[in-house]
């Protein structure tokens, strides 16, 4: 099973720029995209309903042209969830799940905090919220992937400058820590029952892996792959054993964001 999580920065600016020609030729069961940018009103085209899967959308209510989630799917899922219960977030089209069976697929726009300190607060009211969810989830005993745009960064590893963006949203100390301690890097670290256990599936198949997933559209910071990881597939431990391999698709550039592909054994 290939599944393809990808920021578009404005779904049809990214179609522009050849994605859905490359989408595809990629053989993916399923495609997560953050970032729409449009209501699904705008998305009558037949190149955003590519090759008979079936398109899912949670377009903003707030701010039209605005944040926005889609899922796209070659297997029609047995039902397919738009909130999570928190209007303030579910409002700004940041989170669609479709089920297939045992087998959750999500797709997450976690909120930036880079605008100021007000979007800051809201992130980290998110963060606070969220946690029960994604803790019940990992002791559900259904199977997740979560897909998304995270603007959080894990370590070191993920970003190219560290030292210098302690300060910065997304490289935030107290950021770090929460997603951290939501994962579990090795099998023996995970304790679902404390929330505990969610398997980053590039860090698994990668451990000492340097690749980004977004760049500054400042300067020539993707030309000096001045990036971060911040775009992310996390998986529940029972699929840890299931991964085959990932790929992060730094060329040709459909956004600010690179796709990211991971394969599974399903």
């Amino acid at each position: 099973m290939r599944i393809i999580s990808f920021n578009a920065n404005g779904i049809r600016s990214a179609a522009t720029k050849g994605f859905f020609d490359w989408f595809r030729q990629q053989d993916a069961d399923v495609l997560c995209l953050q970032e729409t940018k449009a209501q699904e009103s705008q998305l009558s085209d037949p190149q955003f309903r590519p090759d008979g899967h079936h398109c899912f959308y949670k377009d903003a209510s707030t701010k039209k042209g605005y944040s926005g989630v889609a899922i796209y799917a070659r297997r029609e899922p047995d039902e397919v969830i738009t909130a999570l219960g928190r209007p303030s977030f579910d409002d700004e089209g940041r989170y669609i799940e479709a089920r297939f069976g045992n087998l959750s697929v999500v797709s997450f726009y976690i909120p930036s905090g880079s605008s100021g300190d007000e979007r800051q607060g809201f992130k980290f009211e998110v963060m606070d919220w969220l946690r029960p969810v994604l803790d019940g989830w990992l002791r559900s005993g259904r199977e997740y992937v979560l897909c998304g745009d995270w603007n959080i960064v894990r370590s070191r590893l993920d970003i190219k400058n560290w030292s210098s963006n302690q300060k910065n949203s997304g490289c935030l100390p107290p950021e770090r820590d929460w997603l951290n301690g939501l994962c579990a890097d090795a099998a023996a670290e995970a304790d679902p029952a404390n929330g505990r256990g969610w398997v980053d599936a590039y860090r698994a198949l990668h451990p000492e892996g340097q690749d980004y997933t977004w760049w500054s559209n400042r300067g020539a910071a993707r030309a000096n792959n001045v990036g971060w990881r911040i775009d992310y597939q996390f998986v529940t431990p029972g699929l840890r054993d299931k991964l085959r391999g990932c790929s992060i698709l730094r060329e040709p550039r459909f956004s600010d964001h690179a796709p990211f592909t991971v394969d599974y054994d399903l």
